[in-house]
């Protein structure tokens, strides 16, 4: 059942492409930098198997030796290990279920995953150097179930099956006997879900939850890593909405339906938003040059026409030397990032001065209104109500803190986070 892949196989049906849905990392911009290879990108499509390959639990077993966890184990079967003492280990079998797809996410490149994620860090960068920061999301860090009949419900749980086709929850690992009397657990640094009511229309966000081994859903440790697990969360449930956001403490996945998917801007979409935009023939204020949005493949190197703004005021600019701040007022202002500051030319405000950049990852967007606002201190651009959403949308950070990010660069916002912008248009 977990038979090794090739990178770039999907196992996507020919003759029947039902779509769960898609699992999109939340900071690449629509492809990692490097570019999406194999198993190795910035978005996974989930899409009924031609073969059922779900599992379900089974027998349990409880092993007091070495030799009877051998003995199970070498059955072949899936199987969580939960080690209590040196002495003794309750092992529960899974068996074949028909009925259901699984799919696995993790930092392995092993076999059994299928979709592999790293560490994204504040600019939308991978991780150039594992030495430098080692990575805190775990090799087989969850797994999806997905119902092969309608609804198509996709359930989430913690922890993915290795390449022995075993989770093992070692004596240090967070676990317990439930009342019903079945064993469960939490991972290291745990699996994060929150669910929105009413995405994409009105979303309401929800309360970030921490999911079990066996898929029940509890409030979250006092710390991210926690020895003791939170309160069960009564009549709540793992399985994804649209707009469900999943974090793995590193990198944080958005779930889009194959329905919410139908009704979301493609890439087409954005593509036309742009080319109206640059129709509308924006001036730079200053250098009275026509700015232009470049195509949404090549947004991500700096063009002589790229539209710049000062995030104070939200004067869209070219780029242009006028209203640098002088060496002695940049002293006074150390501490305060890096960002080049201005004075704004047509109103005297003073603040960073950045380049536009088109978001172009159609499943962020939580409508497809013309692209007015952009993200501080970023200076990526897409609608109004995409940019309040996000802005107003705490992720996971550290071990216990949450901060609202952009969508497609992963960069920590400022408060309010967004700022709307204003365009000159042709002076003729």
């Amino acid at each position: 059942m977990n038979s090794p892949k090739k990178d770039g196989d999907d196992d996507v049906p020919v003759k029947d492409p039902v779509k769960y849905g898609e699992l999109v990392i939340l900071g690449y911009n629509g492809s990692l930098p490097s570019g999406d290879r194999g198993r190795r990108k910035s978005r996974f499509a989930l899409y009924r198997r031609a073969k059922a390959n779900g599992v379900k639990p089974s027998a349990v077993h409880i092993l007091n030796t070495p030799q009877d966890s051998k003995a199970v184990h070498s059955r072949g079967q899936h199987s969580i290990s939960f080690t209590l003492s040196r002495n003794q280990t309750v092992v529960v079998e899974y068996c074949h279920d028909n009925s259901t797809d699984m799919f696995q996410i993790g930092r392995s490149t092993e076999g059994p995953i299928d979709f592999v994620v790293t560490d994204t860090s504040g600019g939308g960068k991978e991780g150039e150097d594992p030495s430098i920061a080692p990575s805190t999301i775990s090799r087989f860090a969850c797994r999806v179930v997905c119902e092969r009949n309608p609804p198509y419900t996709a359930r989430i749980y913690a922890a993915g099956f290795d390449s022995s086709k075993n989770i093992f929850l070692g004596e240090k690992a967070t676990k317990w006997k439930n009342p019903d009397g079945h064993m469960d657990g939490l991972t290291t640094n745990g699996v994060l879900v929150m669910h929105h009511e009413g995405f994409p229309e009105d979303p309401k966000q929800g309360l970030w939850r921490e999911i079990s081994v066996c898929g029940d859903v509890y409030a979250l440790r006092e710390t991210r890593s926690g020895p003791s697990r939170g309160k069960l969360a009564e009549g709540e449930s793992s399985a994804l909405r649209d707009g469900s956001l999943v974090d793995l403490c590193g990198a944080t996945l958005l779930w889009r339906t194959g329905e919410g998917l139908m009704r979301a801007p493609t890439l087409r979409h954005l593509e036309a938003l742009r080319q109206e935009l640059n129709a509308s023939r924006p001036q730079c204020p200053v250098g009275l040059s026509t700015l232009a949005f470049p195509s949404l493949p090549r947004s991500h190197s700096l063009e002589e026409r790229q539209p710049w703004v000062y995030l104070t005021c939200g004067h869209v600019h070219g780029r242009h030397d006028w209203g640098q701040r002088s060496e002695r007022e940049e002293e006074r202002r150390e501490g305060e990032g890096s960002t080049i500051r201005r004075e704004c030319p047509l109103c005297r405000s003073v603040g960073p001065y950045v380049p536009l950049w088109l978001g172009s990852e159609p499943a962020v967007y939580v409508d497809a209104g013309a692209p007015t606002h952009a993200f501080v201190p970023c200076g990526h651009v897409c609608s109004e109500r995409t940019a309040k959403y996000w802005a107003e949308t705490p992720l996971p950070h550290g071990t216990h803190a949450f901060r609202p990010v952009c969508p497609f660069c992963s960069a920590a916002l400022s408060t309010p986070g967004w700022i709307r912008l204003i365009f000159q248009g042709p002076i003729d």
